[in-house]
């Protein structure tokens, strides 16, 4: 998020959201932009430095793989609160030589030693930071294995645009230096946090430049020694001992809890390679994230029920949105240990038999989750009212990266420390914040929750990298920070370009609004002044967007594929600070 791009939601037009495409001149290197079309690959992030990385591999002959691994460790400095080594994330990908879909799973996991009463009576802030929150780090397995399958360069040679960003800096810009604010008293109650992040005791300035030289040698020596340098070495000996007892500054009074992990946990980890979820929708094949993330299933399910409706509107969204939401409650977690009915969610029969329930008016709150069992029958006389929790306050961490190469792969990666900020705890001498992954559980008592921790388990995310196809090929990439707002973010952006008639830079532009199955819809204030009336009279209640940053919804990124090979690449024009699209040619 370097060189800011202003925008107002609210006074804005879609058209104003528009930019044109990237020319290879000096200047427009240098300059964040939200589109970019053109040839040869594309990238979009919502850093500037981060999509440079990214398309510096492309330019190198790197695919996508290569390239996506390249911009989440770039994101990893620029983008350090939301993303990190010492985090997890999820890739769906698209191998054009293969003409396949298929996703790694890189989502933290809880330690061995973890119950399901761990996080019982505990405060959520006070879990948010501490070493109990810490799950076992995925990201570094999870570029081991996607380099492995599907990329074409070694890792030592993918984290070389991030280490020169980390060793040079990069430009602090408003939402860094906002970001370091918000966080600023709990970075402050660790050592090595606050001699990182508060410089002279304050967040660094707008404008000055910040590096992160133990990182830069961090991402190196990783370089040379693998993955196994964390998971069981050094730097995973590190890491514990950090978990186990944070570097507490003295005369801090926040109650900082001690961690779990141990090193065992850390040999014990495994990225892995999953099916995707997959759904069509009006001749589309939709491809997303399995269990334990409820992205596919949720994002999957949302769509089959709007397709088995008469007409899709803002109203069918919501109510849609709302009924999934229900049963990702109800019936997703890790695989492993819960048996997810992802087949029967994803059936049009389920999908049939949820759309009876959305008629003129909003639904009762809350909406009870259905019953993928199979059996189906015709419509019930009215919507039940189900007894299900409300869902726990989020905000927009985590980021997104869209990457396409010249022969065709797509990634869609998804990248998280959980909260902005992970843990606020860093690593001495190592320059990476530990993440607070294990707050996504649910804490309980709630006897028979799929989400519940439990010794290894992953717990449930909303992270929701998408592909869509048409005819074989791809159309379209997508996917959002946001919490549990991700999902709702990608149906959204998804509706406005499949059925609103929006381009995808209109699409991803467009003012959000997010259905979770609450009480009342947030919204953010352009979409509320817009729509507000009308769904008002149709018994929606609208809410404000708490942030921070307060009215946002979602930091989007997409790819769509054009006419004669040509890629148009999107990121946000405003929110979160906008975003950087690149190609690596705008002409043949």
């Amino acid at each position: 998020m370097r060189s800011v791009v202003v925008a107002s939601l609210g006074l804005v037009t879609f058209a104003g959201f528009l930019a044109p495409p990237v020319h290879a001149s000096p200047a427009a290197k240098e300059v964040k932009r939200p589109v970019a079309e053109g040839y040869g690959g594309a990238v979009a992030t919502v850093d500037l430095d981060a999509s440079k990385a990214a398309l510096s591999v492309l330019r190198q002959g790197g695919n996508a793989m290569d390239a996506a691994v390249a911009g989440a460790a770039a994101l990893g400095v620029t983008e350090p609160y939301s993303a990190g080594l010492a985090g997890g994330g999820f890739i769906v990908y698209y191998d054009a030589r293969k003409r396949k879909v298929t996703t790694i799973d890189g989502r933290e996991a809880a330690p061995r030693a973890m119950t399901s009463t761990a996080f019982e009576g505990i405060p959520f802030d006070e879990a948010v930071t501490s070493g109990l929150s810490v799950g076992v780090p995925g990201s570094v397995a999870q570029w081991d294995l996607a380099l492995r399958r599907y990329g074409t360069m070694p890792l030592r040679q993918v984290l070389r645009p991030a280490i020169e960003i980390a060793e040079k800096g990069f430009v602090v810009d408003q939402t860094f230096h906002d970001q370091t604010e918000q966080n600023a008293a709990r970075f402050a109650d660790f050592t090595s946090t606050a001699s990182l992040y508060l410089p002279g005791g304050q967040p660094p300035p707008v404008g000055s430049v910040f590096r992160n030289r133990d990182l830069a040698r961090t991402y190196r020596e990783l370089g040379v020694r693998g993955p196994d340098w964390l998971y069981g070495g050094e730097l995973g000996r590190e890491i514990v001992a950090t978990v186990k007892k944070p570097p507490v500054r003295k005369g801090a009074t926040r109650n900082v809890r001690t961690g779990l992990m141990e090193v065992s946990d850390l040999r014990a980890y495994r990225a892995l390679e999953r099916p995707p979820t997959k759904v069509t929708y009006k001749g589309l094949d939709v491809y997303g994230m399995a269990p334990p993330s409820s992205g596919g299933s949720t994002v999957g399910e949302a769509l089959k029920i709007l397709e088995a409706l008469p007409k899709v509107g803002l109203h069918e969204y919501l109510e849609a949105s709302r009924l999934a939401f229900a049963d990702r409650n109800a019936y997703v977690g890790d695989p492993a240990y819960v048996n997810v009915p992802l087949d029967r969610l994803l059936s049009d029969g389920f999908a049939k038999e949820r759309a009876c329930l959305i008629g003129p008016r909003a639904m009762a709150h809350p909406a009870a989750p259905g019953s993928p069992d199979g059996s189906y029958g015709p419509c019930p006389s009215g919507a039940a009212e189900g007894s299900v929790p409300e869902e726990k306050k989020e905000g927009p961490e985590t980021t997104h990266l869209v990457v396409t190469d010249r022969w065709g792969d797509v990634a869609a990666y998804n990248i998280t420390i959980e909260q902005t900020g992970g843990s606020g705890i860093v690593v001495p001498g190592r320059g990476i914040l530990l993440n607070n992954e294990l707050t996504d559980f649910t804490f309980g008592p709630a006897p028979g929750d799929p989400n519940l921790p439990a010794p290894g388990k992953r717990p449930r995310s909303s992270m929701a990298p998408t592909i869509v196809l048409k005819n074989g090929k791809p159309l379209l990439a997508v996917g959002s920070p946001g919490g549990s707002t991700i999902i709702t973010t990608v149906l959204q952006i998804l509706l406005n370009r499949l059925d609103f008639g929006m381009s995808l830079p209109e699409a991803v532009a467009a003012p959000r609004a997010s259905q979770r199955n609450t009480a009342a819809t947030q919204a953010e204030p352009a979409f509320a002044d817009r729509y507000a009336a009308e769904l008002t009279a149709l018994g929606h209640t609208l809410t404000d967007v708490p942030g921070p940053p307060v009215g946002e919804i979602g930091a989007a990124t997409g790819l769509e594929f054009l006419r004669d090979g040509r890629v148009q690449a999107v990121a946000e024009p405003g929110r979160r600070g906008g975003g950087s699209a690149l190609v690596v040619s705008p002409r043949r």
